[in-house]
């Protein structure tokens, strides 16, 4: 399978450098990288961007993720392999990544209390900017249809 088109952020440059600050940015909030990958994983899934949940998945075992955890990320909730704050995380990523199915508070204040209990402001800042991030990423390649094992650049 092939692309619709090249990557809109190599067709138009800036919109790179843009993506390359914003990424640096993420890791200036200091969240544990391994809650950052589950939660770009977690969102690719719900938005269903192969090309997303490939790359993530090669991303988490880089920042050592396991097998197993990543093979139970889409059944969070029943595993038994994730902590509490992993857990908050999980629930924000798809509280903010399914906004649109809720009536009433996008993200309850249920979840966001719970992500609070374990996350400082750097760090939440950080875990909303990656699940808002990785919305992007999944909206540009489901919509070109980017192949699953495609990097950019």
């Amino acid at each position: 399978m092939n692309a619709r088109m090249k990557n809109p952020a190599l067709v138009l440059p800036d919109a790179m450098k843009g993506i390359q600050s914003l990424m640096s940015a993420i890791r200036q909030g200091a969240a544990p990288q391994q809650i950052l990958e589950l939660v770009h994983l977690r969102t690719s899934q719900i938005n269903g961007c192969s090309a997303c949940v490939y790359g993530g998945i090669a991303s988490a075992k880089k920042a050592g993720e396991t097998d197993e955890r990543l093979h139970h990320v889409a059944a969070w909730r029943e595993a038994p392999f994730f902590s509490d704050a992993e857990r908050a995380a999980l629930a924000l990523a798809e509280a903010t990544a399914r906004i649109a199915d809720r009536s009433g508070k996008a993200v309850p204040d249920e979840i966001w209390d719970e992500a609070a209990d374990h996350f400082d402001e750097k760090q939440l800042s950080a875990i909303i900017l990656m699940v808002a991030t990785t919305n992007f990423f999944n909206r540009i390649n489901t919509t070109i249809e980017e192949p699953a094992g495609t990097t950019w650049g």
